[in-house]
């Protein structure tokens, strides 16, 4: 019977010997099993719930009636795309798409530029009453859009601007470019200061650094600016519904409600546009997304 040896090579540590039932320590950051489950199962339920509403709104308009809303249930029987049809061939859909995004992405043109150069002044120049300025645009976000809608329409009818795409515009510049110049602002802020000077060392204009040095950098907060300028454009109705006048320059905000009358209100087809309407801003989401994150997070690190 022969025995084999295995001899150990010299300068070879012996290999650490591990003590029956000792738990493995977990690296810093690992999570268990129970703990990754528990995760996973919260962000699960937290998105079904961002999207029931979703679900629901189109579930809805795939019924025929007005009245299905009562009764969801007998909707499964009698799903239709009829409530889409209607829309698109027997409302003015595309005149008010037209005229949406004319108001939204005007109001998102100039409201950009406006906050942009707002923002980079207050945050590179120091003139007198600098921070009052930035104080005073804070302040009008204070008031009720009750409160503006009597003396903006004044204002409008004496520069003859109602039931006009730029007076809507003008209005909504209103609203998005004080918060956009304080976001800028911050985000602004977050650039060192030593490439405007090396833009001025190469003969470049402060506007010269500004629109091909800062911007540039800028581009993810700028994402977020128009983001919200193109929103708050879009879903608003008050003002929509107060200074424009014809039928064909109404926003969708404002188209929605000719499916609402006094003594009835057609759900399905409101549910129907509803849907509709939600592409666009989802395409312009999607075109903005990769920059959305970095310019929320980036201008709130100085103010």
């Amino acid at each position: 019977m022969s025995t084999t040896t295995v001899q150990q090579s010299a300068g070879e540590a012996p290999a650490p010997a591990v003590a029956p039932g000792l738990a493995r320590v977990r690296r810093r950051g690992e999570r268990s099993v129970a703990g990754s489950l528990l995760s996973h199962g919260l962000l699960i339920l937290a998105s079904l719930i961002a999207l029931f509403p979703i679900a629901w709104l189109i579930f809805l308009s795939l019924g025929p009636d007005k009245d299905d809303y009562l009764h969801p249930g007998r909707i499964w029987s009698k799903m239709t795309l009829d409530n889409y049809t209607f829309v698109l061939q027997e409302t003015n859909f595309f005149h008010w798409l037209q005229s949406t995004l004319i108001v939204s992405l005007g109001t998102t043109v100039i409201g950009v530029v406006i906050a942009a150069t707002t923002g980079y002044a207050v945050s590179r120049m120091r003139f007198p009453g600098y921070k009052k300025f930035m104080w005073v645009l804070l302040c009008t976000q204070m008031f009720p859009i009750a409160v503006l809608i009597v003396p903006m329409y004044q204002i409008l009818s004496d520069l003859q601007l109602v039931d006009t795409y730029l007076g809507l515009v003008l209005v909504y510049c209103s609203t998005a470019v004080p918060y956009c110049a304080w976001l800028l602002k911050g985000y602004f802020d977050t650039i060192p200061f030593e490439i405007d000077e090396a833009g001025r060392v190469d003969g470049l204009s402060p506007f010269g650094t500004f629109f091909r040095l800062i911007l540039p950098l800028a581009r993810p907060g700028l994402a977020v600016a128009a983001f919200y300028s193109f929103i708050t454009a879009f879903g608003e109705v008050a003002f929509a519904t107060v200074f424009m006048l014809d039928d064909e320059r109404y926003t969708f905000a404002v188209g929605l409600q000719s499916f609402v009358s006094e003594h009835d209100a057609q759900r399905n087809l409101m549910a129907a546009t509803a849907v509709l309407i939600a592409i666009p801003v989802s395409a312009f989401f999607y075109l903005v997304q990769k920059n959305l994150v970095t310019g929320l997070t980036a201008g709130g690190t100085k103010g």
